[in-house]
């Protein structure tokens, strides 16, 4: 079961899902609204004010389902950018020191980098759902590196591991990774899994870097994180959803043995 990185294209329904199933949580600074609490909340650093929030909100959602490229995601959503004063640099009051600072609000690149995330990480949540719908057939997962012109030294350490979908390490390194990661996984069945290991070329174990320790600079919250993955992105988009959490509740609640 074959799933190529990310590109233009109508995208999965349970990618959709996933973004839609988001609450809105304004943020001054990407620290602010952190790590898996970005599989639950939609937000925009410095977009500080609803009406920016849901314009935002409203072009990805139309990006992503129409499958737009990056040019007409940004054609379409800067000018309302402008109408609405958030484009260009200005002075913001930071809700957290009290001070007013001199930031970036919209700009190409900031369009560039809403556009790479949220597509890659629906297209994760998305195809995480769907992995746990074919598991049985196809109980699998492949790591395999990206269209990138650079990669990360680890990633290219982690290509060719093939591990159980269950297994817990893609619960922390499921693509993506970091900003900017192309890596990906490719679903495969029991017997594809067997004629690649008998390459000898694969990876039946995910090697342990270890951890490091990183202090969240906006919360003082100190976490570990696993060394090759940027902090923040150390969570597995489509497990943490709340559409995976309501999925759980509603398994949890269901009898055993009813499977109406």
């Amino acid at each position: 079961m074959s799933l190529t990185p990310q590109s233009p294209g109508p995208v999965p329904k349970d990618a959709l899902k996933y973004l839609r199933a988001k609450g809105v949580r304004v943020g001054f600074d990407h620290h602010d609204v952190w790590a898996e609490e970005h599989a639950t909340s939609w937000t925009v650093a410095k977009a500080m004010r609803l009406d920016i929030l849901e314009a935002i909100r409203a072009h990805v959602d139309e990006m992503v389902e129409a499958g737009q490229s990056f040019g007409e995601f940004k054609r379409e959503l800067q000018p309302v950018l402008q109408r609405l004063g958030w484009w260009g640099r200005a002075d913001m009051l930071d809700p957290l020191t009290g001070e007013t600072r001199e930031v970036q609000l919209g700009s190409p690149r900031r369009l560039r980098t809403i556009y790479d995330v949220n597509l890659r990480t629906a297209h994760a949540a998305g195809q995480w759902q769907r992995i746990q719908r074919t598991s049985k057939t196809h109980p699998y997962l492949l790591y395999q590196l990206g269209p990138s012109r650079e990669h990360r030294q680890e990633h290219v350490g982690w290509a060719g591991i093939l591990l159980r979908a269950d297994d817990p390490w893609w619960q922390t390194h499921f693509p993506p990774n970091g900003w900017g990661c192309k890596c990906w996984v490719r679903q495969v069945s029991k017997r594809e899994a067997e004629r690649l290991l008998a390459t000898g070329k694969y990876m039946t174990a995910a090697p342990d870097l270890g951890m490091r320790e990183y202090v969240n600079k906006r919360t003082g919250q100190v976490v570990s994180v696993p060394k090759g993955i940027e902090p923040g992105w150390n969570y597995n988009p489509g497990a943490v959803s709340r559409l995976a959490k309501a999925q759980q509740l509603l398994d949890e609640k269901q009898p055993q043995g009813d499977t109406t």
